[in-house]
């Protein structure tokens, strides 16, 4: 037994120091490509790289269009999938019926957040490009990314949801308080910080998403800015990749700090969504 024991403590041992290899490695690879990317990119990260329209010479190109164009295409994406997700996580947590069809609609929704989204790409398409014939426009690339971050959003305020202990909503039902003023008052308000946290970090892959805006036909010059849903855009995203598939150096400087600026928002976002997951948890403890 005590041979057994003992190998089995090995066993663990060299599991452990096998994963943290496995973690390191992957931590020094990341660290490699940020420092690459920051010694090509960061000498071109300045006001006027955030003020310059797109250019044929990268000395005098920059991200304006681009991210007005990002901007826009996240402001009309949380639009749509915000009020769609939080209210079907709502229904399907506290009033669908718990049976075989929920059972199919809930791990259907949940291999939905996994689907490559070139698929979503394609998707809208037909669906929004072709069939609703919105062309390639801000309100088609915004309604694809809808599509694509709903699930997140769906599965996200579902948790947050079943979170929160049965006991709150019997105390707010012995009040006399009926079922919605119950999901507003109390559960909503004790679920607030996780439901945020999936919205952010949802937020956080559509910013980031190329393949999608590619299929859906975002362009990618634009030397202007779009000034409603039907107008034509780009996205930083695909201002990146436009100067990567360009040979000339200094598009391939351009497109570094393109990624720092990105990585900069991206990260910012993380960083939000954990410091008020934090503060709320703490709050709601207390």
């Amino acid at each position: 037994m005590n041979k057994a024991l003992i190998s089995a403590n090995a066993k663990d041992r060299i599991f452990k120091v096998f994963a943290i290899l496995c973690t390191c490695s992957a931590l020094l690879t990341l660290l490699l490509l940020i420092v690459d990317i920051l010694i090509r990119g960061i000498s071109r990260v300045n006001w006027s790289f955030f003020t310059s329209l797109p250019s044929r010479f990268p000395e005098q190109s920059g991200i304006y269009t681009a991210m007005a164009g990002m901007i826009s295409l996240l402001f009309f994406t949380l639009l749509i999938a915000l009020p769609i997700g939080i209210l079907s996580g709502i229904y399907l947590q506290e009033y669908g019926k718990k049976n075989k069809l929920a059972k199919f609609i809930e791990i259907n929704i949940s291999n939905l957040a996994g689907v490559p989204s070139v698929i979503y790409g394609i998707l809208g398409l037909q669906l929004f490009v072709r069939t609703a014939g919105l062309g390639n426009s801000i309100l088609s690339g915004a309604l694809t990314l809808a599509l694509l971050i709903m699930p997140v959003i769906i599965v996200s305020t579902r948790e947050a949801i079943k979170a929160v202990p049965d006991s709150m909503r019997e105390a707010a039902f012995g009040l006399g308080a009926t079922k919605w003023q119950t999901i507003c008052r109390v559960v909503l308000p004790a679920s607030f910080g996780g439901i945020l946290t999936g919205i952010i970090l949802s937020v956080s892959r559509a910013i980031g998403e190329t393949a999608p805006l590619i299929v859906v036909g975002a362009l990618a010059y634009v030397p202007f800015i779009p000034e409603g849903p039907l107008d034509q855009y780009t996205s930083l995203p695909i201002q990146i990749f436009n100067w990567t598939s360009r040979p000339q150096q200094g598009f391939i400087e351009n497109a570094a700090a393109g990624i720092i600026v990105l990585l900069v928002f991206t990260f910012l976002l993380n960083a939000i969504a954990i410091t008020l997951r934090n503060r709320w948890y703490k709050k709601t403890a207390l």
